[in-house]
């Protein structure tokens, strides 16, 4: 059974969802306003496309950036994280012998979308390894820390890590980074709704995040956030209308990201629904839902941790409203492993108790050598303990996991 919360959400109740920070879940509320501007749009093309659009996605930006602490001109709405890191750094043109800095824990789109950047400008691509377990957030400082060069110009940062959950100490390694001449891109797909999020004080060059997840809007609402020093630099993927538009009102940045086509924008114009949404659900707001489902997912972090007889792998501090903790089997290190998120056999076996959890490797050797299994957990305001209760219950119920095959 679900929290009472769950009663917003059209998820199926046969199934235990703990999978939240994949794909997000959005509301019944949310779907409607989303809905009623696609009705909108429907009723008269040609003037909501040429007259409306404009104005709403202005006021739709107004009400993001004071929920994400940023001046509304320096935001732009694009799909997915995915598309506004793409975005950036396909703008951005580096010089043989420069080198762009991430870490072991980035989200495999990203890293490709830099080796891409790197093979196209002759660049290297240097992985700062975080370690997992982890003990503090000062070891995650010294390991990025550690590998800036004086060829470093660019760090592309996780807010949040994908499969292993970590909250990293982005304030204190942007503050760092910028001491020593290293711009930055922050990927805080995770971040928005899970975690206070002030971009102004971040002091990072490059902001992009998903909204779609934590906040809980429609799929396909993300942005970009750039430093107006930048922002004459920094094209959408598509070139369109906005690339020579004589209009002196606004910004070019503004001209070419607010249209780049014929699309659906109803996914961006729903999110003051979504964030409004999150404002009124508990008495306190999005910090008040914030805690709670921090509080939540420690609470399920320990009982899965129980259940597969380990330690947590981090400590409090790091974890927002998602958690990973490694299955205790190490596996073979011969095979390679893939990117499908759903092809784990344990995956599939808890699927087929009713519980949908994200089982990752952990770490990723696309090229082969030892790994363990993460079970990622998710906290949103649909679950509730008894849900993670059952997950340990059926953790415990597993066949060792090195006899149920290889992702």
């Amino acid at each position: 059974m679900a929290s009472e919360y769950a009663v917003h959400w059209e998820l199926d109740p046969a199934v235990d969802f703990l999978n939240h920070g994949s794909f997000g879940a959005t509301p019944r509320l949310v779907l409607e306003e989303q809905a009623a501007w696609q009705l909108r749009m429907e009723r008269e093309p040609v003037r909501f496309m040429t007259d409306e659009l404009e104005p709403a996605l202005d006021a739709a930006r107004r009400q993001l950036a004071a929920f994400v602490g940023a001046a509304a001109d320096d935001l732009a709405f694009v799909t997915n994280t995915t598309e506004g890191v793409n975005a950036i750094l396909r703008s951005l043109s580096f010089t043989p012998g420069d080198e762009l800095l991430t870490t072991s824990h980035e989200y495999n789109a990203i890293r490709n979308a830099l080796e891409f950047v790197g093979e196209r400008d002759g660049v290297r691509v240097v992985v700062a390894d975080v370690p997992f377990p982890i003990g503090e957030p000062g070891l995650a400082m010294d390991a990025v820390l550690a590998a800036v060069t004086r060829r470093t110009r660019l760090a592309v940062l996780d807010h949040v890590t994908s499969a292993t959950a970590l909250v990293l100490p982005i304030v204190a390694l942007v503050r760092e980074l910028t001491a020593r001449g290293v711009e930055s891109l922050i990927d805080g797909a995770h971040a928005p709704g899970q975690v206070e999020l002030d971009i102004a004080d971040l002091g990072c060059t490059y902001y992009v995040a998903n909204l779609h997840k934590w906040v809980c809007a429609p799929k396909g609402a993300a942005f970009v956030w750039v430093d107006p020093a930048r922002q004459d630099g920094i094209r959408p993927l598509t070139i369109s209308h906005g690339a020579n538009a004589p209009r002196t009102d606004r910004s070019r940045f503004r001209l070419e990201f607010d249209w780049t086509g014929t699309r659906d924008p109803s996914a961006w114009l729903a999110v003051p629904a979504a964030i409004r949404f999150g404002a009124e659900l508990l008495p306190g707001g999005w910090p008040a839902l914030r805690r709670r489902n921090h509080e939540l997912c420690l609470a399920g972090r320990a009982l899965v941790a129980e259940a597969l007889d380990v330690p947590p792998p981090a400590p409090e501090a790091m974890i927002g409203c998602m958690a990973s903790v490694p299955m205790t089997a190490v596996e073979a290190g011969g095979n390679v492993q893939g990117v499908d998120l759903t092809a784990d056999p344990v995956h599939a076996e808890l699927l087929a108790q009713g519980i949908q959890v994200m089982i990752t490797p952990w770490p990723a050797r696309p090229d082969g050598g030892p790994w363990r299994r993460l079970v990622r957990i998710s906290a949103a305001a649909y679950n509730d303990l008894g849900q993670y209760e059952r997950l340990a219950a059926a953790l415990r119920g597993l066949a060792v996991p090195a006899t149920l095959g290889q992702p």
